[in-house]
């Protein structure tokens, strides 16, 4: 509000708006209209501090005017005050109703009418301070909203980068797999056994995530981790226990901050289950169907998929078909079977990822043949 706060007068009488501006001139900018139409106008163009409102206009009368102010954010905060001759009980209700502030009847009293306008702009003062506050706040927490989602992500990719020196073979991996993951999300969100698993926040979560699945590899030795051939039994052992050093690991962050960190709790989830097998003979903790968290279905079936068509120092890639045969053969044992339906329907999509996060050049060429093969 200025220093000169502005009112609107709205009358259809030029006497009565002659007297308005006389009463309010030296005290407050003065606007008036002589017509309901022309009050909405102004009131939208020229924001006024208050309304002073005439009900009985042609065409349209005051209550359909403040019923209008009322309906239109623009307007919708400003005190409208019926200034009026009409001194039924009944109209007085019915212009309250409608949403004006105050009900003044004619003849007036000048001091009173003054204080009157001058108590309800203090009213508006305060009203707009409060509001003006509470859309600085909304800004503000949106803006550290922001700021903590940012920084749950480098820290996230932080750790995982660190992880990634360990074994550099699977830096891509993990976008590889975040994105597959996110897109089978999506694809079941609609599905009526996941849909209240897998809402947008749930999805945003899991997909922040994801590149923690296999964070616990940092405590697998090298000559294990690293190992150019077939592990033995006892390796496997050593190798398999990377599901609870990753999640001991997020348990543990938490302790330190003393505190139940949300979007970690897909992240304990994946490290912990993501090998787990839809008919209980995965590890760690030999969980079964729907025992399994859906977020590490989602995983499962995303970190097979691209161990699969990646290289390794044990390893060529797998072609994509043959990737796809073979995850088929796991459908209800390995992977939750409607999981795995929802990715062989977004193939396409998955083998554009795979090709836009490929490891090498050799390995784009690969992939774009194979897509070429899709796509025919």
């Amino acid at each position: 509000m200025s220093l000169h706060p502005v009112v609107l007068a709205i009358d259809d009488s030029p006497e009565n708006l002659v007297l308005m501006s006389t009463l309010l001139k030296d005290h407050y900018k003065v606007k008036v209209a002589n017509s309901g139409a022309r009050g909405l106008e102004l009131a939208r163009s020229a924001s006024p501090d208050i309304i002073l409102l005439d009900i009985m206009m042609p065409v349209m009368d005051g209550y359909a005017v403040c019923e209008q102010l009322k309906r239109d954010p623009a307007t919708a905060h400003i005190p409208v005050i019926f200034l009026t001759a009409r001194t039924e009980s009944d109209d007085e209700k019915h212009g309250l109703e409608v949403g004006a502030v105050d009900y003044i009847t004619k003849p007036i009293s000048p001091p009173i009418f003054l204080m009157r306008i001058q108590n309800h702009l203090a009213l508006k003062r305060a009203a707009d301070f409060l509001r003006d506050k509470a859309d600085y706040l909304e800004k503000e927490v949106l803006v550290r909203t922001r700021e903590i989602a940012a920084l749950q992500e480098v820290t996230v990719q932080v750790v995982t980068s660190l992880a990634e020196t360990r074994d550099q073979e699977t830096g891509k991996h993990i976008r590889r797999t975040q994105l597959y993951v996110k897109a089978l999300a999506e694809k079941l969100q609609s599905h009526p056994r996941f849909a209240a698993s897998l809402g947008t926040l749930e999805i945003d979560a899991i997909y922040k995530s994801a590149p923690l699945h296999d964070i616990g590899k940092v405590g697998i030795p090298d000559r294990i981790l690293l190992k150019p051939g077939k592990l033995t039994a006892e390796e496997f052992e050593i190798m398999k226990t990377h599901t609870t050093l990753g999640y001991e690991a997020i348990v543990h962050t938490e302790q330190e901050l003393g505190v139940n960190v949300g979007f970690l709790r897909y992240a304990k989830e994946i490290a912990l289950s993501h090998q787990e097998k839809w008919d209980g003979s995965g590890y760690p903790q030999g969980l079964s169907g729907d025992a399994i968290p859906v977020s590490a279905r989602l995983m499962a079936i995303a970190d097979v998929y691209d161990a699969l068509i990646s290289r390794r120092v044990y390893k060529e890639p797998y072609p994509h078909a043959h990737a796809i045969t073979i995850l088929k053969e796991g459908r209800g044992s390995h992977f939750d079977p409607d999981v795995l339906d929802a990715f062989l329907a977004i193939e396409n999509e998955v083998l554009g990822i795979a090709l836009k996060y490929a490891d090498s050049e050799e390995d784009i060429a690969h992939k774009k043949v194979q897509m070429e093969s899709l796509s025919r």
